[in-house]
């Protein structure tokens, strides 16, 4: 069983798929976004550094999500972060002209070679809403982000989603606290039980 959490920046993926990786017994497999060496300037600077940012991205996550298709990892349960075409999403955004036409030819390349989701949770919130969730967090290189940028990213997760080709279930997380908040939790995960199809029993004996 291969499961990604996919939303916007800030809305609680890595929460929600580590929550999930308990349940399931599966082997977390996080995104690492603090280790882009050009992160910070393009948040400062974005038209100078988003092809850096990108093509940092593409080929690091590449790398990452390659080793799902090494011999024997299928053979346990596997809950991600991301998928490999929220790189896509970001450079239509970020990228124009030349550079936009050299990371398609790369992503074109790359993508067909990586496993396929059995189920993508799409977490999505106003950009309101993660605006608050980023400053809980704290992370430095986000502060300035604009809110028009947040809802510009909404938008096109949301244009992603209405034609992904396999299973999604999505999730309103606007009001939905899963962190703190035992019910909300609850709920959540038999949602995502049921659309996994998985036995009654075994998903009760895997929640305690």
């Amino acid at each position: 069983m291969y499961v990604v959490v996919e939303g916007p920046i800030g809305v609680g993926k890595t929460s929600l798929s580590t929550r999930l990786a308990q349940r399931y017994g599966a082997e977390l497999h996080l995104e690492v976004v603090e280790e882009n060496p050009f992160l910070a300037a393009f948040y400062a600077s974005p038209e100078s550094y988003a092809f850096q940012v990108q093509v940092f991205f593409l080929l690091f996550r590449f790398k990452q999500l390659s080793a799902l298709s090494q011999a024997g990892l299928f053979q346990q349960n596997v809950v991600g972060d991301y998928l490999f075409d929220k790189d896509f999403i970001f450079a239509a955004m970020n990228l124009k002209d030349a550079e936009f036409e050299l990371y398609q030819d790369l992503y074109s390349h790359l993508s067909p070679r990586l496993p396929v989701p059995d189920l993508v949770v799409y977490l999505r919130a106003e950009p309101e809403e993660l605006l608050r969730r980023i400053a809980i967090r704290q992370r430095s290189f986000e502060d300035a982000m604009p809110q028009t940028y947040l809802a510009e990213l909404t938008r096109r997760y949301d244009e992603y989603f209405r034609s992904y080709p396999g299973q999604v279930l999505t999730v309103s997380a606007d009001e939905l606290d899963f962190v703190t908040n035992p019910d909300h939790e609850r709920d959540l995960l038999e949602r995502i039980d049921a659309a996994l199809n998985l036995n009654p029993e075994w998903a009760a004996k895997a929640a305690r």
